[in-house]
């Protein structure tokens, strides 16, 4: 997923993503351990989706304390 398909997600959809996204990753370290796991760049694809979804809320945190202010 991009940034931009992220933001039209509502934040609950989001932390929902984020915990599947970290759910996989951990299986994926399991595969690449055990010897399973054959395209290694799906460890780093996983990292970085999570890595997104991390900022998306992020951001939203700061508006909402902007706005708060």
């Amino acid at each position: 997923m991009k940034p931009k398909e992220i933001r039209l997600l509502t934040t609950e959809e989001i932390r929902a993503k984020l915990n599947d996204a970290r759910q996989e990753y951990m299986n994926l370290r399991f595969q690449a351990v055990t010897g399973q796991l054959t395209d290694t760049s799906r460890l780093k694809q996983s990292r970085r989706l999570i890595a997104r979804f991390l900022t998306v809320l992020r951001e939203r945190e700061l508006q909402g304390e902007e706005g708060a202010e």
